[in-house]
């Protein structure tokens, strides 16, 4: 292991050893709260598994909200969403999030400060908290992490994209493989191994179009447009979480009069982030991520038969 992922993990392994032993403080608010993780930095797919356990919580017709830290806002503190409201303000995911399931989504860099907001409004219920599995000042119930197979074979940061080594899933309750992740390849004894199918939702794309994208692993977004047959002509990449300027939208166009294109193809992401810009670049087709949990019914039964045992005990 490289010298500076070797200081990362002894931090990492320090931090998580004080709050198993009760030396760091744990906040739990009064409604269950469910995490939503991952290991490593970005891309595993958090954002469409927090949308796909809304709905079937909604399909339950149980009341939740959502807490978020709200990564990229430049407001601070904590806030509720506003749907309407722009990424800047809010975040490009939480804002997603927000449209997408109709349901209060609360910022805070301190995540039990926002929950205790939330209970206060709108009276204590379940908490789904994004990319939770590291913010472990806030207790949960459930602790669900989700895995690619590139996680595998990564390394600690600096030297790679992982935020906690695999054997940090022992605190996990479900593991969710996503994007080729394998039983075989990481340390699930005792684990509830959840399944999901990924795939993209597209309306109609321009027949030779220019694909752009501002998300964490742009060549997974590329390779589903191949797969779906999209005429890809010519492809912009920029950082994650990427606000769009007037000079993007500039090269975007050069770039789809050069390639000779039709029109333009990017993510829901992508979308709230180039905000007033949206309609400088029709035709426009936004890519929304699909996810399915195999065997749904089963594993929210189990998530929710344990969250209520555990209450119990509290």
């Amino acid at each position: 292991m490289k010298p500076l992922a070797w200081i990362f993990g002894a931090g990492v392994g320090l931090r998580n050893s004080l709050y198993s032993h009760g030396l760091l403080k744990q906040h739990r608010l009064r409604g269950p709260t469910i995490s939503i993780g991952n290991l490593s930095v970005g891309g595993s797919g958090k954002t469409p598994f927090v949308l796909l356990l809304g709905d079937l919580l909604r399909s339950r017709r149980l009341t939740f909200d959502v807490l978020s830290r709200g990564y990229g806002r430049r407001s601070k503190g904590v806030l509720e969403v506003d749907p309407g409201g722009s990424a800047q303000d809010f975040g490009d995911e939480p804002l997603l999030i927000a449209r997408k399931l109709g349901v209060p989504v609360i910022l805070g860099e301190d995540r039990y400060q926002a929950g205790v907001f939330t209970e206060e409004k709108f009276a204590p219920h379940m908490h789904l908290l994004d990319d939770g599995f590291q913010h472990r000042a806030l207790a949960r119930d459930f602790d669900i992490v989700l895995v690619t197979a590139e996680d595998a074979r990564d390394s600690l940061l600096p030297a790679g994209r992982l935020r906690e080594p695999l054997s940090s899933l022992s605190r996990a309750d479900a593991v969710v493989l996503t994007s080729g992740a394998s039983t075989d390849s990481f340390p699930l004894d005792g684990k509830q191994v959840w399944r999901v199918r990924r795939g993209i939702s597209l309306p109609i794309v321009p027949d030779r179009a220019v694909a752009f994208c501002g998300i964490a692993r742009p060549k997974s977004f590329f390779l589903q447009l191949q797969k779906a047959g999209v005429d890809v002509v010519a492809e912009a990449v920029y950082r994650d979480h990427h606000s769009y300027t007037e000079r993007d939208i500039h090269e975007l166009l050069a770039l789809k009069k050069n390639s000779e294109a039709t029109g333009f193809v990017t993510t829901e992401k992508d979308a709230i982030n180039l905000g007033g810009y949206l309609s400088a670049l029709q035709p426009l087709a936004m890519a929304s991520v699909t996810m399915e949990l195999i065997d749904a019914t089963n594993a929210i039964d189990t998530m929710l038969r344990i969250i209520e045992e555990r209450r119990q005990r509290t």
